[in-house]
């Protein structure tokens, strides 16, 4: 039984964002301030979830006491509170950053949509309900194009793509909500659970829920609006995009197949979800390859990187090895999101200290302060998959379930996947390595370069504290 006064904390993960972004709304010049403020509230009750689910276990809060079909659920175990405390380290080290930017040149409006963006991505991870996932899957769209929209004229193109793009996911969506709640009166994901079967109608359903996520993703070949977008967004953006957003449809994904989608799920479907991320892996790796500007690089890395997420299908399908073919794709996303805001920012610093990103010119002795490319650096290893990184615990999980299946084909796409990754990633480490690295010029490229180094670390921590497969907190994580 989980004490009346724990229960706020769920509450207050969504209610703190979105007062704190009416308040920065009214009070522009306080924008900053305010949510310096709300973030460290936000990031103290995720932190406090973390530590109730691994004492107390998983739970379920209905809202104001309504139960459902009528009341809103939401659902508050391992896998929920592993994404809020994500989305808090991303979202509450990215808006550090973007403050140490500055005010120059910048919209008032930021900080409104920043906490508007925060607070719809922590509804998302604990909504149980599949119509107010959609309702936030809204909310988080219509903030993340506004946002990326801030990047000047160039960025208003690929907002304006990502705006089409997202609207068409959310509409296919919202088309197979419907066929849901037409055959069972009920929307509820604990209700649905074991309610489902393979009959047509629900087999539509789920292919245009998971259709819809899939362009949200960004998954191979739906991709087309990714690069650009996160490539034109300011760097602080960029890395909540690539970091959190795009990982919030994968999430999904993982939620429904392996909850109450699950009695639909055939090998047939396990493997086309699988080849998706496979040739989203390769193809993500090749384009970055070819990419003569950092943040574009890094942008399709994050096509090839969540390839891997979809991996998932075919190897827990499989039944051999599961737990850690499982644990793995959740280690990756988390190492992912952390690693890449971390790319990212460390770009937004040497941009800013340089005047360019071009890869061609970073090259020569002392390009750069030398907290972006340490940064980058250690970002760069977890990516690649190296020990003893978080990226290498999860790449070896999946390589394990892969091997001990027979499944040669996965095994050889994840470790090409990582060549791939260690080529593009490496050949923009070459540069700093040929001279000595300076020390940042100012207070605030130091800020910006020690909260990049932060989040690289971040992707690090599984490789020294592995995430448990078995024990009370593994309970929680809701695996099938």
């Amino acid at each position: 039984m989980i004490p009346d006064l724990f229960q706020i904390g769920p509450s207050l993960l969504f209610v703190a964002p979105l007062f704190a972004a009416i308040a920065a709304f009214v009070r522009p010049r306080a924008g900053a301030g305010i949510y310096l403020v709300s973030a460290g509230l936000i990031t103290v009750a995720s932190l406090a979830l973390v530590l109730m689910v691994g004492t107390l276990g998983a739970w379920r809060m209905d809202l104001g006491g309504w139960v459902p079909p009528l009341g809103i659920g939401w659902q508050v175990d391992g896998l929920s509170v592993a994404m809020l405390l994500l989305t808090a380290l991303v979202m509450g080290g990215a808006g550090v950053y973007r403050v140490a930017e500055g005010d120059a040149g910048h919209s008032p409006l930021f900080w409104p949509l920043w906490l508007f963006l925060w607070g719809g991505l922590n509804a998302l991870f604990l909504s149980a309900d599949l119509f107010n996932l959609y309702v936030t899957l809204e909310l988080v769209s219509l903030a993340a194009v506004a946002l990326i929209a801030m990047g000047g004229r160039t960025a208003l193109v690929p907002a304006w793509r990502y705006f089409i793009a997202t609207l068409l996911g959310s509409t296919v969506f919202l088309m197979g909500v419907a066929l849901l709640y037409g055959q069972h009166g009920s929307l509820d994901m604990r209700l649905l659970q074991g309610a489902l079967g393979p009959a047509a109608i629900e087999l539509l359903a789920s292919l245009l829920i998971t259709l819809g996520l899939l362009l949200k993703g960004a998954v191979f070949p739906l991709h087309f609006w990714l690069p650009a977008a996160h490539g034109r967004a300011p760097s602080a953006v960029s890395a909540a995009l690539s970091g959190v957003v795009v990982t919030a449809a994968f999430y999904l994904m993982v939620r429904l197949w392996f909850g109450p989608f699950s009695p639909m799920l055939t090998p047939a479907l396990a493997l086309a979800l699988g080849a998706m991320g496979a040739m989203g892996i390769l193809w993500g790796g090749v384009m970055a390859l070819l990419q003569r500007r950092l943040k574009m690089l890094i942008a399709y890395s994050t096509v090839s990187q969540l390839g891997y997420v979809l991996l998932v299908f075919p190897l827990v399908a499989s039944g051999i090895l599961a737990a850690q073919a499982w644990h793995g794709a959740v280690v990756l996303i988390l190492t992912h999101g952390f690693a890449k805001a971390a790319l990212f920012l460390s770009a937004g610093v040497l941009i800013r200290s340089l005047g360019h990103d071009r890869i061609d010119r970073l090259k020569g002795p002392g390009q750069g302060p030398a907290l972006a490319w340490l940064a980058f650096a250690l970002g760069a290893v977890s990516l690649v998959g190296l020990p003893p990184s978080g990226g290498f615990m999860a790449k070896w999980w999946l390589l394990q379930s892969a091997l001990a299946a027979g499944a040669w084909h996965w095994a050889l796409v994840i470790l090409a996947g990582s060549l791939l990754t260690a080529v593009y990633l490496f050949r923009v480490l070459g540069g700093p390595t040929a001279g000595a690295m300076t020390p940042s010029s100012d207070h605030s490229t130091r800020a910006m370069g020690f909260t990049a180094l932060i989040l690289a670390l971040a992707a690090w921590i599984p490789g020294f504290v592995p995430i448990p497969l078995t024990g009370a907190l593994a309970d929680t994580w809701g695996m099938p």
